[in-house]
């Protein structure tokens, strides 16, 4: 792995742009490498949330990370939403475009609904071509690779072929897509996992609780990574809820450390979407992303 200085970290480190920090964080200019905004909120022609990215991008990179695509909805892509989404990238040329690998939209009794969530698809070889199918679609329209996002997911199929990250990695074979690993995400699902089996027998101890995430990990070539997501999550005591809104927890960030010393510095992102704290928090936060990437290389060239 490559030594990294802390003004090279810094700069492959980026923050979700919310809307209660949009004028400080302008103001301030903190050193950062990108912001990440939500694409369907700036869908608008025009108003002021688009000129407030726009605002932004004179000043940082911009990654567009989207939650409505339903790239594995068998109804196929809401052209409407494309139309949009294209017309967004176009404005802001951003560093990359982002969805997850999930679906929202169905058919219903013969009606079209939309589950306004992102819902988990079947990991079967007939899923796989459906989305498969689509993200070529996104990605000849907007003329750039999608990263797809690993879920956190609440609801479990029956029928599966494959795991997840086989299925995601053959999607990045057959469609030359790359993948956004959110290793929150990895944690939240490994947790309600042994929550299913186990209940509250007994407590694992860490390095059995993270076992699945490290193989998880282990199955993604890190050429495919475009980028890594950081989040807080809730623990309700029955489930675990991905709900972006605390600190990365301390097992997060053991699982971050790891994918850095196996697939070197990646962009990395922090994620604070509900009970957003001070603008200084969350940069703090993204501060300890930045240093775990330093400090990986510098372990790295201490080990060889």
């Amino acid at each position: 792995m490559t030594d990294l200085t802390p003004a090279q970290a810094r700069a492959l480190t980026g923050v979700g742009w919310r809307q209660p920090h949009y004028g400080e964080l302008l103001e301030r200019r903190p050193e950062l490498g990108f912001l990440e905004v939500h694409s369907e909120n700036f869908f608008a022609a025009g108003g002021a949330a688009l000129g407030v990215l726009l605002r932004g991008r004179e000043h940082y990179p911009v990654s567009l990370h989207g939650v409505g695509l339903s790239l594995g909805s068998a109804r196929g892509l809401d052209a409407w939403h494309l139309d949009q989404l294209a017309d967004l990238v176009e404005r802001v040329d951003p560093v990359r475009v982002s969805d997850h690998a999930s679906f929202a939209r169905a058919d219903l009794h013969g009606q079209s609904v939309h589950a306004a969530d992102l819902l988990p698809v079947p990991w079967t070889w007939a899923s796989l071509a459906v989305m498969a199918r689509q993200v070529e679609q996104v990605q000849e329209r907007l003329r750039r690779p999608l990263a797809i996002e690993n879920l956190s997911a609440y609801l479990q199929w029956p029928a599966q072929d494959m795991g997840e990250v086989d299925f995601l990695v053959e999607l990045c074979r057959r469609t030359g897509c790359h993948l956004l690993v959110d290793v929150n995400n990895l944690h939240v699902n490994a947790l309600n996992a042994w929550r299913r089996e186990h209940g509250g027998s007994r407590t694992p101890a860490t390095a059995e609780l993270l076992a699945p995430s490290l193989a998880w990990l282990a199955a993604v070539p890190g050429e495919r990574v475009a980028e890594i997501h950081l989040a807080g999550h809730c623990d309700t005591g029955s489930l675990v809820i991905d709900d972006h809104g605390s600190r990365v927890s301390d097992d997060v960030w053991q699982l971050y450390r790891h994918a850095l010393a196996q697939w070197g510095p990646k962009p990395t992102l922090l994620e604070w979407d509900t009970q957003v704290p001070a603008l200084s928090v969350l940069l703090a936060e993204a501060g300890l992303a930045a240093d775990a990437m330093a400090a990986c290389g510098r372990r790295e060239e201490v080990a060889a």
